[in-house]
């Protein structure tokens, strides 16, 4: 039988492993990019820095690291301005994750603002709308697929599926020719400036000036009306307040040199 001391030792051998893990990162180069949202005053596209990314999505056993390193960001001390009351609700307890947490799963139901100090805690930040478009256009072996009808219709038929109950876990899928994974087909992510998305639920209004603005830095037209995929996850992230949660909203960092 174990005796008390020796599992209080275990206990916190188990914590301090989990609260040091970080996370693998992936450097990409940057470059021109056309988006298929771009800014009226800048029609030849987007210039990406060269950043560096997480290999996956963030994981429970990730940020179960981070709220017992930083316990304000416990669900049960966090408050519903930062993070709304589902925030964490599938965990079994709030430094505890269970039966439907499980490490490897892609952490969900976080806010943006527990996302982005998660980040800030990983010494990087939630990407831009750019650079995650810029990483995600990528397939397996091309930079940029978007071109490819058949690459976008396999994206959009994640997107038309029903949520699952269950995620599977991060890394199982091939990395794409930057050597990230999972940034189709898992889960929804944050991205830092989400809320300056605006696109219309018309399609057919695409493009006007009163329907899309950044912040009133310019009107956004899109570019490649084709995209559906990535038109609804503008469209759903736009949706979204800093403090609210969803059951298949997750995220994943970026840093620069």
């Amino acid at each position: 039988m174990c005796q008390p001391a020796a599992l209080l030792g275990l206990l916190l051998a188990c914590s301090s492993s989990v609260a040091a893990e970080t996370s693998q990162w992936v450097d990409l180069p940057g470059g021109a990019f056309r988006s298929v949202l771009e800014l009226a005053d800048s029609p030849l596209g987007t210039g990406i820095a060269p950043f560096s990314m997480t290999l996956t999505p963030v994981t429970n056993r990730q940020f179960l690291g981070f709220v017992l390193a930083e316990p304000r960001w416990q669900r049960d001390r966090a408050p519903t301005t930062l993070a709304e009351a589902r925030y964490l609700s599938h965990w079994v307890s709030a430094t505890e994750l269970g039966n439907n947490a499980l490490p490897d799963w892609p952490v969900i139901w976080v806010s943006w603002h527990a996302a982005n100090s998660y980040c800030r805690w990983q010494g990087g930040r939630l990407p831009s709308w750019n650079e995650w478009e810029y990483a995600a256009a990528a397939d397996s072996t091309r930079f940029d697929a978007r071109d490819d009808p058949a690459w976008r219709e396999r994206i959009l038929a994640w997107y038309a599926r029903p949520s699952a109950t269950a995620l599977p876990s991060v890394g199982l899928g091939t990395p794409n020719a930057y050597g990230v994974k999972d940034l189709h087909g898992l889960v929804w992510e944050w991205v830092d400036d989400y809320s300056a998305l605006l696109v219309s639920s018309d399609n057919r209004e695409q493009g006007a000036a009163d329907q899309l603005k950044f912040c009133g830095a310019g009107a956004l037209s899109t570019s490649d009306r084709d995209n559906y995929a990535v038109l609804m996850r503008i469209a759903m992230l736009s949706s979204l307040e800093a403090e609210y949660v969803t059951g298949n909203l997750g995220f994943r960092c970026v840093r620069s040199p």
